[in-house]
């Protein structure tokens, strides 16, 4: 009883650890039961801390709810400088960005769900987010300035747009993480298993690249040269 008092003073002290803490208690229980299902003393004491300071820090469970999915598209948005390199190959950069995509969400299942729910709201919560409107430009910025670079080097088409791109590189890593359970019992074979994500996270690799070369030097096909 003792230690767990202590673990809720530190955190108490300490602002940014407990709203973390929070925020992470509150993804993983909301992905688990969802937004009617999950309780606030739940999500407390997974966080290690008292109802009170979750009230203080969001004001509500709903205001919880809309501030986990704002977290979630923040970690999607700061990761948009580890793709863009002002000196680096263009390629190099798109592969990245595949690879940031899908490890982000098979790293976090949870957040499947979450947006998930959240669609099934209508995006009720974070319709007036202004922080997750602010955030959707800039990312986009990253990539159309990485598809740009590619265009003027001659390695990529000239025709693409950015959220294209994107919503593309999600399609692909996000229906086979979501959908896995029943399309491993259609086909017979688990999908989840390492060598299985590994092989698609280069399928999904391979077919953007050779989209984006498709016609960019004449030649089809030409991105893993």
């Amino acid at each position: 009883m003792g230690n767990e008092q202590d673990t809720v003073h530190t955190r108490a002290r300490d602002p940014q650890r407990t709203r973390r803490a929070i925020l992470d208690a509150g993804l993983t229980e909301f992905a688990a039961r969802g937004l009617s299902g999950a309780g606030i003393a739940a999500i407390a004491q997974t966080a290690g801390v008292n109802k009170r300071m979750i009230y203080h820090y969001f004001g509500s469970k709903e205001g919880l709810f809309t501030a986990v999915i704002e977290n979630v598209y923040e970690q999607l948005a700061a990761a948009a400088v580890s793709f863009e390199s002002e000196t680096s190959d263009p390629r190099d950069g798109v592969r990245r960005l595949v690879r940031f995509v899908w490890d982000f969400y098979t790293e976090r299942p949870g957040v499947i769900t979450l947006l998930n729910a959240e669609n099934l709201h209508g995006a009720r919560h974070i319709r007036d987010s202004e922080r997750v409107r602010a955030m959707g430009t800039p990312f986009l910025e990253v990539i159309g300035r990485l598809l740009a670079r590619g265009a003027d080097q001659g390695v990529f088409r000239d025709d693409v747009e950015p959220l294209e791109l994107y919503l593309s590189t999600v399609a692909l890593s996000y229906y086979y993480l979501s959908n896995h359970h029943t399309l491993s019992v259609f086909f017979g074979r688990d999908l989840m298993r390492p060598r299985q994500r590994q092989r698609w996270a280069r399928h999904i690799e391979r077919m953007v690249l050779d989209f984006l070369a498709a016609g960019a030097s004449g030649e089809p096909g030409t991105a893993g040269t």
